[in-house]
Parts: C-alpha cells; sequence; structure tokens
C-alpha cells in the first residue's frame, strides 16, 4: 500500500443510507497573554520619569522664586 493512503479499505454499502463521520470541530487554543502598556508606552513612561528628576532641583538647595 503507498503511504499517502489510509491503512484500512473503504467499504460502501450496497443499499441504505451512507453515514459521514467527518464533522468540523472547534480547537480550543490556549490564550495568548498581551501585556497591559506596550514597549514603547513603557520606555516614554520612563523618559519621562528622567526628565522630572533632572529637572528637579537637588535637595538641600534653596528654593529659587519666579
Amino acid at each position: 500500500m503507498p503511504e499517502g493512503k489510509a491503512a484500512f479499505r473503504e467499504v460502501l454499502p450496497k443499499q441504505g443510507q451512507l453515514s459521514v463521520e467527518d464533522a468540523a470541530a472547534m480547537v480550543l487554543c490556549k490564550p495568548k497573554v498581551l501585556p497591559l502598556k506596550s514597549v514603547s508606552l513603557e520606555k516614554l513612561e520612563k523618559l519621562q520619569r528622567a526628565a522630572l528628576e533632572a529637572a528637579r532641583p537637588p535637595e538641600g538647595a534653596p528654593p529659587t522664586r519666579p
């Protein structure tokens, strides 16, 4: 028998109904876990925090008057 064929021989009835058991069934997959924040948003927030830290006057420095 060739490799691509089924291992058993197909038998069709001479009388009566032919039933087919090929029913499409849903296959459940694992859900994909997505991050709550994107990588670019986290980088932007990190840059923003660094800019705020750099703009803040150092501790112990006298307050400036506008």
